[in-house]
């Protein structure tokens, strides 16, 4: 709209001659957005971005939309006509704004006020987000529905748990076939690094090229679990591409992340920075190389862009050695496809740079803390989870408040935006998995206290946790915009209220606080309630369900040396649906099993692992610990 509708003359004299306009970043004020949204999509039916609203003076929703052309088409009504017809009913029929006004106010009451009528088991929730996965996978493409098709990498983590919990081999396979199809398509930046917005086909070729933090976190997490628990190189691949393009393009020198990178690098680009003609790909490489390239990455094939087909997204068509027959003999393949990468990133690096958004909002954040520390983990890879701490240092020195939380974001004269739910769960979440990571007792008292601000400050009606809590709110108090509103869905990124839960969850078990779980139990019932038919939009907190009732993993690693360190990277590259892995005892206020603080060493290398409360006997085999966790503890075939 920026380009093509606010662009326009007779648009622009029609806004300066009879409204007053304001332009509202979402990402600075996602409460605002939340409930113009709401709001908007009482009206219409539909949301989405960018979101267009016509306000009365009291700020109140009387009409809107999502997209408006300048003139009539798109099947939409032009922008210049309907800010006429507005002009027109504001100055002739002003009841009729003011019934308009109502009217969305009174949908909304509606639906704050409707319930279901009586709670649902559950495990009935999960069973019903189980069949609505399956039901919804693509078996010819991996992930769920058709296009435009987006990521849902806390479904991929719902199925690994339920592969776990049922031995549902359907599960496992499918979140496997997710992972790698959105890795080897156009989603994934086969040169840089890091996952794009969406893809606009149901086979991941075509991407909508935006880059946007709070997916590649999200992603980065999921390909750690997927990775971890399948042994796969490729994942492995994944997870190291995206930290790698995390730290290039959005890592903040003073510590933390920025927000995103556009799609475009200049007005009516699209996607010219991320795809390739052949004329281009000719210039930078040899011959053989072209060759190999082009098999490869699928250039001339279904990446080609529709508005422009000499412009190519790159994705992986076929396997390395079938690209190779005829150019290169199979151990030349992989050096020769690494050096044609290094000179397309060369070529790429000198064409004008879509813009990064470099705002450190503090849900973002705690979401990278999480993923990075357990990357890091992961990895093997000290200064990843450095990383992650300077991000968790930045944001705890500069807008932690003990009393408040964290506020939303960093501004160059303070922070702002304290009140909001997201923020306070992404970064206890974060917190959390750093506090494991390093056993370091002040990121898991921060990480404790944001959740005792989250269960004080935010419940709402039946439990839920409201957006934002009235009280520690700072934002502009407009259109009500402190009223209850309850962010359940996964839209496709985590909810606050399942965050919370499985935030909860993770707390339980890192400190074996009961108190935690039965704080998760008391959420998780009304959501399920409240959102038992939202299938695939519940992943989330379905499965903070099911973590409820699986018995978490402990690993104590202890004895110092090479064959300690075997053991602690052993430990943390296997995988189990909620794990945590310690390199020693750790200090209080972490707490372990009193079976395990009872098998206290004499300084020999060896690992403890104990599920729930039941500890096995010590390990001292690397190799043993990866199938003792995948067990999770039960009775194995034959013992």
């Amino acid at each position: 709209m920026d380009e093509g509708t606010y662009s326009d003359p007779e648009v622009a004299r029609l806004l300066a001659q009879h409204f007053v306009a304001v332009k509202v970043d979402r990402d600075e004020h996602p409460e605002i957005d939340r409930r113009y949204q709401r709001q908007v999509g009482a009206l219409t039916g539909e949301g989405g971005w960018p979101l267009t609203g016509f306000l009365t003076t009291d700020g109140a929703v009387f009409l809107g939309g999502t997209y408006f052309p300048p003139t009539d088409g798109h099947g939409r009504p032009g922008f210049r006509r309907v800010l006429k017809e507005v002009s027109r009913l504001w100055k002739e029929e002003p009841g009729r704004i003011q019934e308009n006004a109502e009217a969305i106010q009174s949908a909304l009451r509606r639906m704050r006020e409707s319930h279901a009528p009586a709670d649902r088991p559950l495990d009935a929730f999960v069973a019903a987000v189980r069949g609505e996965l399956h039901s919804s996978f693509d078996p010819v493409h991996g992930g769920f529905g058709m296009a435009p098709k987006f990521p849902h990498p806390t479904a991929v983590e719902f199925l690994l748990w339920d592969g776990f919990a049922t031995g549902s081999l359907s599960s496992t396979d499918r979140a496997h076939e997710t992972l790698t199809r959105m890795a080897d398509g156009g989603l994934f930046d086969q040169l840089g690094g890091g996952f794009h917005r969406y893809s606009v086909d149901e086979a991941w070729h075509v991407p909508h090229f935006e880059k946007m933090g709070v997916d590649n976190a999200a992603l980065l997490a999921a390909y750690v679990e997927g990775a971890s628990r399948f042994a796969d190189p490729r994942l492995e691949e994944v997870v190291r591409s995206t930290v790698g393009w995390v730290r290039e393009v959005l890592a903040d020198p003073s510590g933390g992340f920025g927000a995103s990178q556009d799609a475009d690098n200049a007005p009516g680009d699209d996607g010219g920075y991320f795809t390739w003609s052949r004329a281009e790909l000719k210039q930078t490489l040899e011959p053989d190389e072209l060759r190999l390239v082009s098999r490869f990455f699928g250039v001339g094939t279904e990446g080609r862009m529709p508005h422009d087909p000499e412009r190519n997204v790159l994705f992986r068509l076929v396997p390395l050695a079938e690209a190779a027959e005829g150019v290169f003999p199979p151990d030349r393949a992989g050096p020769a496809l690494a050096r044609a990468v290094e000179k397309m990133r060369a070529a790429r690096a000198a064409r004008a740079t879509p813009l990064v958004d470099r705002a450190v909002y503090a849900d973002l954040n705690g979401r990278f803390i999480g993923a990075f520390a357990r990357a890091g983990a992961f990895l093997g890879d000290r200064s990843v989870t450095a990383d992650a701490r300077a991000a968790a240092d930045r944001i705890l020195r500069e807008s932690y408040r003990a009393e408040r939380g964290v506020a939303h974001r960093l501004d160059p004269d303070g922070p702002r935006g304290y009140g909001l739910l997201e923020d306070q769960v992404a970064m206890a979440a974060g917190l959390l998995e750093l506090a494991g990571v390093l056993a370091e007792p002040k990121y898991l008292e921060t990480a404790l206290s944001l959740l005792g601000i989250v269960d004080r400050e935010f419940r709402g009606e039946d439990g839920l946790l409201r957006d934002l809590a009235p009280a520690l709110y700072d934002g502009p108090a407009v259109a009500g915009v402190t009223e209850p509103s309850y962010p359940l869905e996964d839209s496709p990124h985590l909810s606050a209220n399942a965050g919370a839960a499985l935030a909860f969850v993770r707390a339980a078990s890192l400190t074996h606080d009961e108190r935690w779980t039965e704080k998760a139990r008391d959420l998780l019932r009304p959501v399920a309630r409240r959102i038992g038919t939202a299938g695939l939009f519940a992943a989330g907190s379905a499965l903070a369900v099911g973590l409820l009732d699986t018995p978490p993993a402990t690993v104590v690693v202890e004895g110092r040396g090479p064959d300690a360190e075997s053991l602690l990277l052993a430990a943390r590259r296997a995988w189990h649906p909620n794990v945590w892995v310690f390199a020693g005892h750790p200090p209080p206020p972490f707490t372990l099993p009193g079976e395990l603080e009872a098998l206290r060493g004499e300084g020999t290398a060896r690992a403890l692992v104990c599920f729930g409360t039941s500890c096995a006997p010590p390990v001292g085999d690397p190799a043993a610990i990866a199938p003792l966790l995948a067990g999770g503890g039960r009775p194995m075939p034959g013992s």
